[in-house]
């Protein structure tokens, strides 16, 4: 009886044949230089989006607060405002603006919130309707005696 040895087996015994070619090598330094590049954008944008995204809820609950607090005190009929808001470390710049809305004696209030994340300006805005009657006519109260 005879011992076959394969191909394979004598190769494996000597180091040169388990080495990748050149080709192999640049194919994947190739894969890795445009992979790579996509990845961290990828997550640039990611990390972007997400920021923007809570500093979006920030700056509604803002624009809430700041046209609540002028329907409630009826200040937006002196004219435009704006301000500024800190919450933690970061800035929020608030306007209040005033347009007589075209189909009824109402008043179209829109606040508007301007905050910047990673060097990029970004802004939210709310509105609501108004009626300057409301805020024109004195408040009566009456006191019922028993």
């Amino acid at each position: 009886m005879k011992l076959i040895t394969s191909p394979n087996k004598k190769c494996a015994a000597q180091r040169g044949c388990a080495a990748f070619t050149l080709a192999e090598v640049l194919a994947a330094l190739l894969f890795l230089a445009i992979v790579i590049p996509t990845a961290v954008e990828a997550l640039h944008v990611a990390s972007l989006a997400g920021e923007v995204a809570a500093r979006k809820g920030v700056a509604a609950r803002i624009a809430d607060r700041v046209l609540s607090e002028s329907l409630v005190t009826t200040n937006w009929t002196s004219g435009n405002q704006s301000g500024t808001v800190t919450e933690g470390f970061l800035d929020f710049k608030w306007r209040l603006t005033s347009e007589t809305w075209p189909e009824d004696p109402m008043q179209l209030l829109t606040a508007e919130v301007t905050f910047s994340a990673q060097g990029k300006e970004y802004s939210v805005k709310l509105s609501t309707l108004a009626n300057q009657q409301m805020a024109t006519q004195p408040t009566t109260t009456m006191n019922s005696q028993k």
